[in-house]
């Protein structure tokens, strides 16, 4: 059975009324709470309504808060914040519906995770439920990892590993606590954990903001090299020849910042030249997600079926999926996909087992791969 169904021809619907959701973890202090904080004074997302496991726990900056009313926290730049009053399927639910009917005003959802939070069930958690689906798409997860503190967090806590693994942005704070040689050590190891997540390091106010949103390559209307660099390392700003995927094949780290957590997490990239049949990258996807499914955290991509003109942008965490997104803006000649999995406990004969699936359909010569773990 197919994990999701593909549509050559739909409503050219270039118009996503869905309500953006950003999910933002990182480990107790981290600095979660500044860049929240920080984020909610800022103008470029508009309002936004946050949602967070306690008000305690978040530390909002008070001269901020202009009311509180019925568990919603109104903010002096109309922003909201309510804490989890059960399922987050109803928190969400709830707000959206008071959003519909005019009592509140936003125009995006952020949800703060505790420090020990695995995302993996949130980002389910807006597929799974038929109205969420409806209602709100996935904007972006962002984690937030503390350069001091951060190594040897990673080192005790595998949570903290898989939330770095599953990023769309990483942001490095407090590198100002530590020398450069220190940060940049983390940062290549963070880089060996997710290859294709951005990484930035917000000091001195030099981040802008706005960067935080539209971090999902599962965007309407999403420009073509934004979906690349979504999918691919050391991505070029252009649709000309992708880098060899080899120079950042393993993190030149020293022994003193490995960890056996760190080996859990394997990386795997191809790129297909010729399109795919559809039933042939189905039965790919299928036999991955049956034998290691819960073990998958993230597997996405832009994939060329036969007989499609334009790529579909997929997602997926585990055994649960986006629906594809048809790249109608696509132009150009190139037809490549490009393919990436980010996996735990998954040894690198499965990873390439799962790869010659797909390989075994293509000309010898049109295939390009690359296995990335963070380890020898």
């Amino acid at each position: 059975m197919a994990v999701f169904s593909y549509a050559a021809n739909g409503a050219d619907d270039t118009t996503d009324r869905r309500i953006p959701v950003t999910v933002l973890t990182g480990f107790l202090g981290a600095g979660k709470t500044t860049l929240l904080n920080a984020a909610l004074s800022e103008i470029s997302a508009g309002k936004v309504a946050v949602i967070m496991n306690e008000f305690g726990e978040a530390g909002l900056d008070h001269d901020l808060i202009e009311s509180v009313e019925d568990e919603i926290v109104l903010m002096q730049s109309g922003c909201l914040c309510c804490s989890i009053r059960g399922d987050l399927s109803g928190t969400i639910a709830s707000l959206v519906e008071r959003r519909d009917d005019g009592s509140l005003r936003f125009e995006r959802i952020i949800i703060e995770t505790t420090g020990l939070a695995n995302p993996s069930p949130i980002l389910q958690t807006l597929l799974v439920d038929p109205e969420l689906a409806r209602t709100t798409r996935m904007d972006g997860l962002i984690t937030v990892v503390d350069a001091a503190n951060g190594p040897a967090t990673l080192d005790a806590q595998f949570e903290a590993v898989s939330q770095v693994a599953m990023a769309d942005l990483i942001l490095l704070s407090k590198t100002d606590l530590v020398t450069p040689t220190a940060a940049d050590a983390f940062e290549n190891r963070l880089s060996g954990l997710n290859p294709t997540a951005q990484i930035e390091r917000p000091i001195d106010g030099r981040f802008k903001l706005e960067k935080l949103w539209g971090r999902s390559g599962l965007r309407k209307n999403i420009e073509p090299k934004d979906v690349i660099a979504w999918t691919t390392p050391d991505s070029p700003p252009e649709l000309a020849p992708l880098n060899n995927l080899s120079s950042i094949s393993k993190p030149k780290l020293s022994p003193l910042v490995m960890s056996p957590h760190d080996v859990r997490i394997s990386s795997a990239s191809i790129v297909l030249d010729a399109p795919l049949k559809d039933v042939a990258f189905d039965l790919w996807l299928d036999t991955l997600i049956a034998l290691r499914g819960p073990d998958i955290l993230r597997v996405k991509g832009i994939v060329f079926l036969e007989g499609v003109e334009t790529p579909f942008v997929f997602h997926g965490v585990q055994h649960i999926f986006d629906p594809p997104v048809s790249m109608k803006n696509w132009n150009g000649g190139d037809h490549r996909s490009r393919i990436v999995v980010i996996a735990r406990d998954l040894n690198r004969p499965e990873l390439q087992r799962s790869l010659d699936m797909l390989r075994a359909h293509q000309p010898e010569i049109a295939t390009k791969e690359e296995v990335f773990p963070n380890h020898d």
